[in-house]
């Protein structure tokens, strides 16, 4: 089965703050798949480190008040069509993403606070019936990623 995951999680600094959400839990648990990793800001050609942006009243807005929304869909439309000819089983993505957050995001105000809700490319993935599960769904016994 081919897993569609989230760039930062293998490990790659395509965060907004140049790093990178590195998840060895992950990662091992899905080591006997095909991965295909993805980071759509990445595809779009968004620098990095780049302003950190929430989804603030259904608009992506980075946090100097700059609508990006456009730039983030642009980001999405290229990261779908990557993958259109590939025969996906699942999507493990990011969590609170603007992109990719699956469960919960960050509510618009920059001040840390999650919201239920879902990146735009999740929310994309799971309209074409992609199976999407967010990353921190793989969580050992103790409680760690």
């Amino acid at each position: 089965m081919k897993v569609l995951v989230s760039a930062c999680i293998l490990g790659e600094n395509c965060k907004y703050n140049g790093k990178n959400n590195r998840n060895r839990l992950a990662i091992n648990l899905l080591k006997n798949y095909e991965i295909i990793p993805i980071c759509p800001e990445m595809l779009a050609g968004m620098k990095t480190p780049r302003p950190c942006a929430e989804i603030v009243n259904g608009v992506v807005t980075d946090e100097n008040g700059n609508d990006v929304n456009s730039e983030y869909m642009q980001a999405v439309e290229i990261a779908l069509s990557k993958i259109e000819n590939d025969d996906i089983g699942l999507a493990v993505l990011q969590s609170r993403s603007p992109t990719c957050g699956v469960n919960q995001i960050y509510d618009g105000s920059f001040s840390g606070k999650l919201i239920p809700g879902m990146g735009l490319f999740a929310q994309a993935l799971k309209q074409k019936g992609y199976k999407v599960v967010d990353v921190e769904s793989f969580i050992d016994e103790s409680g760690s990623s």
